[in-house]
C-alpha cells in the first residue's frame, strides 16, 4: 500500500476563500483612536509654548518682586468672620451646654469650694440663663409654686380611680 503525503490544500469539495485585494484598493474603515499623550510630552509640556512659538511661557516661580520678611516677627491678618445672630433658644442651648459651667456645677453639688473668679462667673452665667428663660417664658420647676391637693381626701380619690383602671385593664 502506498503512503499518501497529508497536505493543507483543500481540495474540490472545500469552501473557497474569497480572492485578495490589493491593500491600495482596500477602503480604511475609519482612523485610528488617539489614547494618551503624544510622544515627548513628559519632556515637552502643553503650557509652555504660547501661540506664535517665539517666546516660551514664564515660569510663575522664578523672578517673583514680592518682599519677603526675614525677622521673626511675621504678622498674618486673620480674615474677619461676620458673627451670625443667634435666637434666644440658641443662645439658652448653647449657654446650658457650657463644660465650663457643668464642671463648676458639679464642683458645688460635690460641696467643693470654688474660687472667687470661678464663682463670680458662675453667677453671671446663671442669670443670663435666667434671664433668657424669663425671655422665652421658661418657668423654672424647681421654682414653681406647685398646688397639691395632699389631703387624705384627694389622696383617697386619686387610689380608687387608680383601682378602677385596673379592674377596667383586668377585663381587657
Amino acid at each position: 500500500m502506498t503512503r499518501i503525503k497529508k497536505t493543507r490544500k483543500a481540495g474540490d469539495s472545500a469552501p473557497k476563500h474569497a480572492p485578495r485585494t490589493k491593500k491600495s484598493e482596500r477602503v480604511v474603515a475609519r482612523k485610528k483612536q488617539d489614547s494618551g499623550n503624544k510622544a515627548g510630552s513628559r519632556q515637552n509640556p502643553a503650557g509652555s509654548v504660547t501661540a506664535k512659538g517665539s517666546k516660551t511661557a514664564k515660569d510663575p516661580r522664578i523672578g517673583s518682586k514680592k518682599p519677603v520678611a526675614l525677622g521673626a516677627e511675621v504678622v498674618t491678618s486673620q480674615p474677619k468672620v461676620a458673627k451670625v445672630k443667634l435666637t434666644d433658644e440658641q443662645r439658652l442651648l448653647q449657654l446650658e451646654e457650657d463644660p465650663r459651667l457643668n464642671q463648676l456645677l458639679d464642683m458645688l453639688e460635690e460641696g467643693r469650694d470654688l474660687s472667687a473668679a470661678d464663682q463670680q462667673w458662675l453667677e453671671q452665667q446663671l442669670a443670663k440663663i435666667e434671664a433668657l428663660m424669663q425671655k422665652l417664658g421658661i418657668e423654672d420647676l424647681d421654682d414653681a409654686d406647685i398646688v397639691s391637693d395632699d389631703t387624705d381626701d384627694a389622696l383617697l380619690d386619686k387610689f380608687d380611680a387608680g383601682v378602677a383602671q385596673l379592674q377596667q385593664y383586668q377585663k381587657e
